[in-house]
């Protein structure tokens, strides 16, 4: 007669698969994905390195998992915080630099796991679907700032890219593990420097006098 599994079967399936993903969420946000490895996984969820390959094909799945689970939530925090700030685009636009900045500059081995250490491919290909997720969240506060009249008209899905891009690289020097803190800048220094920058890169400037018609 073949197996078939009950419901208590399935729940404590989900719990064992639940664990393991937490265990190798907590290390990579201490350590780093490279610093996740299948028996620290095993030890901190409480089973065995082999017992991991039940619930995923490999390594990668499980860490592809912690990254989606890890990256939707910081998007979901970012997106509550643009919607709280309202309508008006520049407050949107600030309250995206400072959640996102900010988080990333408090929770740094985190952010710089999610942002920019090497991964596999299939966490890439995780990386990448929420890199677009953000463009998408700049391309509505862009369209927004052109229509309110405070940014300048320009081609929104590239301004939207270029946003989020000068957003994450202006923190990678801070980010990387191996980052010099001796006299770096205060963490509310560097945001506010950050969104001064994209609001000047946006907004919308009168033409100077060499520009204006004749």
């Amino acid at each position: 007669m073949p197996y078939r599994a009950t419901a208590g079967t399935r729940r404590r399936a989900d719990e064992r698969r639940a664990a393991l993903v937490r265990a190798a969420q907590t290390i990579v946000a201490e350590h780093g994905f490279a610093g996740a490895r299948v028996t620290e996984i095993a030890q901190a969820a409480g089973t065995s390195a082999g017992s991991l390959y039940s619930y995923f094909s490999n390594r990668d799945e499980l860490l592809a998992e912690v990254f989606r689970r890890a990256a939707a939530h910081e998007l979901l925090v970012v997106r509550a915080a643009v919607s709280a700030a309202g309508e008006p685009a520049g407050r949107r636009l600030e309250a995206l630099v400072r959640t996102f900045a900010g988080r990333a500059l408090h929770g740094r081995q985190l952010a710089w796991s999610l942002l920019f250490e090497p991964v596999s491919t299939l966490v890439d290909a995780e990386r990448l679907a929420f890199r677009q997720a953000y463009a998408g969240l700049g391309e509505d506060i862009v369209t927004a700032g052109i229509g309110q009249g405070v940014f300048r008209d320009q081609y929104v899905p590239l301004a939207a890219t270029a946003l989020m891009g000068a957003i994450s690289e202006a923190l990678v020097g801070r980010l990387r593990p191996v980052a010099d803190e001796s006299d770096a800048p205060s963490i509310e220094f560097l945001v506010r420097e950050i969104g001064t920058f994209c609001a000047h890169a946006l907004a919308r400037t009168p033409p100077t006098t060499e520009e204006s018609p004749r």
